[in-house]
Formats: structure tokens, C-alpha cells, sequence
């Protein structure tokens, strides 16, 4: 599942409270600067990300005629053209390996800005920033059901998309995250 860029201030959130819960590591200036090395990060990935899907749809939309006449799949041909493209943008298109290489980067980025100490292996702090992130979207679609559940018991209605349901939204998205211990 990708990374949203709404869902990254939470994803760094669960990073940094996963390493200070761990007990391996030790914070030399709290969770707000691990949150924020790991934010920047997962936005620089998912920019990454959508650079790739724009120059996709710019080629799919430049020959769209002859996809039309060839009676060409444009969903198949676009994840063929984000294939073939990933690598000249930097972009890991398996899941896994990418959550794996941004824990890495992750880790790299904190251990070179003195923001954690550790005595265990670097592997072991990489696997709780990547367990992290994979939970985290893993209980993405959960959260967002029970939010939606909520907004649905309101007697007000609310539309999705307007100023009004956003900001209920997040408020009730938050309560969630910290009902869960995720931020």
C-alpha cells in the first residue's frame, strides 16, 4: 500500500514512539526531531513517487490515440511505463523493499544527526523503524473505518470533500491514532 502524504506526520510519529517504547535506544534530544528526520524522508520517497506517476500519465496521455486505436489497457500500460521509468527516479516499486530501504535511510539520517544511541545491531533499530511504517498501513484502513463509522452516527451530515468533513476527519482520526498508542 502507498504512503499518503497526509498519513507521513503520523507514520514519523509511530517511528519515533516505536524506538523510544523499544528500550534499545536512547534519545539524545527527545521524539520531535526523530519525528521530523523521518518525516522528511517519507516526503522526499512519496514526491519521489509522484514525479514518477506524473511523467507516466504525461507518456500515456502524449500516445493516447494510439492506445485508443490499439485498444491498449492504459491502467496495464501505465504500470508498465511507472516499471520501466522507476529506477531513473529513484523509486523502489516492491513494497517491501521499499519500507526496507527507507528504514535504512531513516536510520542512517538519525545516527548521522546524533539523535540516537544504540549498543544493539543497526539491523535491529532498521527493523523497528520498518515495523513501524508496515503497521502503521496496516492500520490505516481500520483506523479510517472506525472514523467513518463515527462521522456516519452524527445527525448532521456530512459530505465528504468539503472544509467541514476534513477537519472532523482529522480530529476524529487523531482521537483514533491516540486511542491506539500510535501518536
Amino acid at each position: 500500500m502507498k504512503i499518503s502524504l497526509k498519513s507521513i506526520p503520523h507514520i514519523a510519529s509511530k517511528i519515533s514512539i516505536d524506538l523510544n517504547k523499544s528500550g534499545v535506544v536512547t534519545m539524545t534530544r527527545g521524539l520531535e526531531p526523530i519525528a521530523h528526520e523521518a518525516e522528511k524522508i517519507l516526503i522526499h520517497n512519496v514526491h519521489q513517487e509522484m514525479a514518477l506517476e506524473d511523467k507516466a500519465d504525461e507518456i500515456c496521455e502524449e500516445n493516447e490515440e494510439e492506445i485508443e486505436f490499439m485498444l491498449a489497457d492504459e491502467r496495464q500500460l501505465f504500470f508498465m511505463i511507472k516499471k520501466k521509468l522507476a529506477p531513473e527516479f529513484g523509486v523502489i516499486l516492491n513494497y517491501e523493499e521499499r519500507y526496507s530501504d527507507i528504514a535504512h535511510k531513516i536510520l542512517d539520517e538519525l545516527y548521522e544527526e546524533d539523535l540516537i544511541h544504540f549498543e544493539v545491531t543497526e539491523n535491529r533499530i532498521k527493523n523497528i523503524i520498518y515495523n513501524a511504517i508496515t503497521s502503521f498501513i496496516a492500520d490505516t484502513s481500520e483506523i479510517e473505518d472506525a472514523v467513518m463509522d463515527k462521522i456516519r452516527t452524527y445527525k448532521k451530515r456530512y459530505i465528504p470533500g468539503t472544509d467541514e468533513f476534513d477537519i472532523l476527519h482529522e480530529k476524529l482520526y487523531r482521537e483514533e491514532l491516540m486511542k491506539r498508542g500510535m501518536e
